[in-house]
């Protein structure tokens, strides 16, 4: 028979871990402590204390932190303190989160089954809120760049070479991809697969960067809509399906997930109802920020798609920013573990709480990393900016029609006088000659050309004085 734990030596952790009202991690409390332990036997001890409600757990492996049950890792605000495990990539929760992790972490046998409910549906759009006022008006703070109104996407064009590899592979991660940052660069640059890597991964990463791309393009008409959601899922969905017809169309077959109790809605009329109530709620919403984390529970909470719901979730929740010149969400860092969790808790036990810490902290993260790169970009040219369509049409033709140097040069002019204004064609000719005489094997995919499209103008290109 197991020899019981001496209450005064649970005392004492206890009282180490109170010293730290952001959460302590084991090997600070083995330090800690006056009674020398061996590493297991505080192991050992810091589970019954957890178990028996004392001490809550939050993260996994190195991440791990321990909490006294009644204090509460936010500040009085709502909005959290930026902390050293901040820096190594953990995320803080609340109390309320804490318990969900905790409650997740049962054995699944000893969890209730649940089917889809209703109550979630009963949002009222500026009334009811999942975000605080004061996470929202934090969010906004920092997700607000320094700069005067703009048409819809602009910020988010400024950035989109970095979005594009950012966001396609922080998602794609989440999904279980095992492609490096690295690996992900020469992918959407040059279409170069990893060796070793299944094709499943590359196609999931391609296909962000095309809805990506979607989203960016289409700023001024994208919205929480059919055409939007549904474009959406089509392309994100693009050769993973089974069944090629289920891309872009509502579920008509029943799903279950993984690690999950939750059955989702099986009939087919009903998944096509909340959907739409869905988007129409979250096109009422007013605030961006509750816009992106409501349809970050809702969308994925419904499974309206066979699969893909969590990807499109992600990207749309992005809408908003991109409509609003806002900063993006790449969910750079986010833990998977934690993530999975996160959507297990609205799964299973209709919570919020740990994806809301997921949310803030992940558009904490982007908020200062896209800052930084925008800095680094300098001001961009506003010729550029205004005319980019019209210089990625006279670029794509000329590649697409492997035009050599002297009818490159009078496409530029031809295209001129047609689609651009007489006092800024002299200018647009000038810019455009200097685009095409710029492509290297670098930068071409920002053109939307494909790697065999630009190596065979290469060849034309480079024979053709």
């Amino acid at each position: 028979m197991a020899k019981p734990i001496p209450e005064k030596a649970l005392q004492d952790i206890e009282a180490v871990v109170s010293a730290h009202p952001e959460g302590v991690g084991l090997q600070a409390v083995l330090e800690a402590l006056e009674q020398s332990l061996p590493r297991r036997t505080l192991q050992y001890r810091l589970k019954y204390l957890v178990d028996a409600g004392r001490l809550i757990k939050t993260g996994e492996k190195r991440w791990v932190r321990y909490f006294l049950a009644n204090t509460e890792p936010r500040t009085g605000s709502g909005v959290r303190e930026p902390s050293h495990e901040e820096a190594a990539g953990a995320i803080p929760v609340s109390r309320q989160a804490a318990e969900i992790q905790n409650a997740l972490r049962k054995p699944l046998r000893s969890r209730k089954p649940t089917g889809y409910q209703h109550s979630l549906n009963q949002y009222r759009p500026n009334h009811t809120a999942y975000l605080s006022p004061a996470e929202r008006t934090h969010l906004r703070e920092i997700g607000t760049p320094p700069s005067r109104p703009r048409p819809a996407g602009t910020y988010a064009k400024q950035i989109l070479n970095r979005l594009l590899i950012d966001l396609s592979w922080n998602s794609s991660r989440l999904e279980g991809n095992t492609y490096s940052l690295l690996d992900t660069k020469r992918l959407i640059a040059f279409g170069e697969e990893t060796a070793g890597k299944a094709h499943v991964e590359s196609q999931m990463i391609l296909n962000h960067k095309d809805a990506i791309e979607f989203l960016v393009g289409s700023a001024e008409d994208i919205g929480f809509n059919r055409y939007t959601i549904l474009n959406l899922h089509a392309l994100l969905a693009n050769n993973l399906l089974a069944d090629p017809e289920a891309t872009g169309r509502l579920r008509r077959i029943a799903v279950g997930i993984e690690k999950s109790v939750f059955h989702p809605l099986e009939v087919p009329p009903l998944i096509e109802d909340y959907f739409d109530q869905i988007l129409a709620t979250a096109s009422a919403i007013a605030d961006p920020f509750e816009q992106a984390f409501f349809i970050m529970v809702q969308l994925p909470y419904l499974q309206p798609f066979d699969d893909v719901n969590k990807r499109v979730s992600r990207l749309a929740a992005n809408i908003p920013f991109i409509k609003a010149n806002l900063i993006p969400l790449s969910f750079t860092e986010v833990p998977a573990d934690i993530y999975t969790e996160a959507m297990l808790g609205v799964y299973d036990l209709n919570r919020i709480g740990l994806l809301k810490d997921v949310f803030i902290w992940a558009y904490e993260r982007s908020a200062a990393h896209y800052t930084a790169v925008r800095q680094s970009l300098g001001e961009p040219d506003p010729f550029r900016l205004r005319y980019r369509s019209e210089l990625q049409g006279v670029v794509q033709d000329i590649v697409l029609e492997r035009l050599g140097k002297k009818a490159a040069f009078n496409r530029v002019v031809q295209w001129a006088e047609q689609h651009i204004p007489q006092e800024d064609r002299g200018r647009f000719r000038e810019v455009a000659e200097n685009e095409v005489l710029s492509l290297h094997a670098g930068n071409f995919a920002r053109y939307r050309i494909k790697p065999s499209e630009f190596s065979a103008w290469q060849e034309v290109w480079l024979g053709n004085p």
